[in-house]
């Protein structure tokens, strides 16, 4: 009993195993295409042999307890969140590596999956094509890259039934890591789908979720805030809406969100200015808390249609034509109900902007529905080195004023991209639930504070962060100085000797 203790727990998949085998099998597509475009072969191949291994052990586990009843086995697998047909497991495209036509039959498998599970998985591998020649190369070629992306998989440490795993989020986490490990490789073309754990994090605790709670995010991109969010509940008591414009990342989220067990989230793809598609009685549905990092000042982000929206999310003042940024943030405040908490990401501009932006951005004042302004370090976000900051909004608030903290001094330097750490993330929240003034790094502003400014929210007007230079010791630089004007005379007196030698 004791030896199989220690065999099961030395057999379990761990989460560094897992990252350490899927980042290997990203060497198949290195020099071939960027990683922006590699990483939808990788994680579609990720999702398969998840999903396979779910299956696999649930028919072993159905097998043991009803041994060659067929009939019951079958019944009880129509019951599970996922179908899978023997023939489109990851096991049959082991079977079938070899095949002349290998392309096809991995697209033929994605097919049959989405067929089989079309209330949960249509149109989720819609963006991506195994038998793209274009990419992959000519079939050889293409066999080739594809046999190796499945022996790859094959790894036999790549064990993902569900009792082999070491934890709850192992194969979640995994993704997390690809999509991170792509987004630093990538650069700016990822800032749309990808936001740094650490701020979704703090974005998360900063709003608060709590059980019951219906969760949005118009701009879902992979969906990591909303899974961050999801996991601030504490619970399963919870359901996440979002949308995204991108296919292929709208695909990225769903899968990200089936691979951390989040079942019945809804994410829809399209355009969320455009074409909001979460409506309730023909009006925009509103929710408990709404959290968001849109692409920072999208020009052609929908001005042609907002004079005419019907929702009357820019009844304020419709935002300029090449920043989007107030066209979010408005939709995101139509969508927050009665009692709604919202969260979003934004460039340090929205703060002091004028034009119409100013008048959005007074009329959010006077409504009192702003609650907090917090400033994030530069070189926090891919594709991006500009600074960022977070505005917390409320429905129904109690007092008036607003907080200001100044967050961008305190950071994790790394090689590439900055960091907050956990303590940095804890110092900010405690802060913001405290409504603490801190010295050189908090103020809580006054309306009237607010008003003499303008309605201008840059931080540095309310957060005095000066550093007064220490007192000048003025005969210790007198000396100094005498010091070297000597020195400079003795090198002077050198050089006129060495040219004098020299006949010059």
């Amino acid at each position: 009993m004791k030896n199989d203790i220690i065999e099961d727990a030395m057999q379990k998949t761990t989460q560094s195993t897992v990252n350490d085998v899927i980042w290997k099998a990203c060497d198949t597509f290195r020099g071939i295409m960027s990683s922006d475009e590699y990483k939808d072969y990788i994680l579609t191949m990720l999702f398969v042999k998840y999903l396979s291994d779910f299956y696999k052990e649930k028919l072993e586990q159905l097998q043991k307890k009803h041994g060659n009843r067929q009939d019951r086995i079958k019944a009880k697998l129509k019951r599970e969140k996922f179908k899978l047909d023997e023939s489109c497991t990851f096991d049959y495209l082991v079977k079938h590596k070899e095949a002349p036509n290998l392309g096809e039959i991995i697209n033929k498998v994605l097919e049959k999956i989405e067929e089989d599970n079309k209330d949960k998985l249509e149109g989720i591998f819609r963006s991506i094509d195994f038998n793209n020649r274009n990419k992959l190369g000519d079939t050889k070629e293409r066999n080739v890259i594809l046999k190796n992306l499945i022996e790859d998989f094959s790894d036999s440490r790549l064990d993902l039934r569900p009792s082999r795993l070491e934890g709850n989020d192992v194969i979640g986490d995994a993704y997390e890591y690809l999509i991170a490990k792509f987004a630093s490789d990538a650069g700016k073309k990822v800032g749309e789908y990808y936001t740094p754990s650490a701020v979704s994090s703090l974005l998360a605790k900063l709003v608060e979720p709590k059980e019951g709670d219906m969760i949005y995010d118009p701009t879902c991109g992979s969906g990591s805030l909303l899974i961050k969010a999801s996991k601030e509940v504490g619970s399963k008591n919870f359901r996440l809406y979002g949308q995204e414009k991108n296919g292929q990342t709208h695909a990225l989220c769903k899968m990200n969100m089936f691979l951390h067990e989040i079942n019945d989230a809804i994410i829809e793809w399209g355009d969320t200015i455009r074409n909001p598609l979460y409506l309730q009685d023909n009006l925009l549905k509103t929710f408990d808390v709404v959290v968001a990092n849109p692409p920072f000042s999208l020009d052609k982000w929908g001005a042609e249609i907002a004079s005419e929206d019907r929702f009357g999310r820019f009844k304020y003042a419709i935002p300029p034509k090449s920043k989007g940024d107030y066209a979010f943030v408005l939709h995101m405040i139509s969508s927050l109900n009665p009692h709604g908490r919202m969260g979003v990401i934004l460039p340090h501009g929205v703060l002091f902007r004028g034009s119409s932006e100013g008048k959005i951005r007074k009329k959010l004042i006077e409504q009192n529905l702003l609650d907090a302004v917090i400033g994030l370090l530069s070189n926090l976000f891919y594709g991006t080195s500009i600074p960022a900051c977070i505005l917390v909004f409320k429905k129904n608030r109690i007092h008036s004023d607003i907080l200001f903290i100044d967050a961008s001094r305190e950071y994790e330097k790394g090689k590439n991209q900055n960091n907050l750490t956990e303590e940095h993330i804890a110092k900010i929240v405690q802060t913001y639930k405290n409504r603490s003034e801190i010295e050189k790094y908090s103020h809580v502003a006054t309306l009237e504070e607010i008003q003499e400014n303008d309605y201008n929210l840059n931080i540095p007007r309310y957060v005095d962060t000066f550093e007064e230079e220490g007192p000048v010791d003025i005969e210790a630089t007198k000396k100094n100085i005498a010091a070297i004007e000597n020195s400079l005379a003795e090198i002077k007196s050198k050089m006129s000797q060495y040219l004098k030698e020299l006949g010059l």
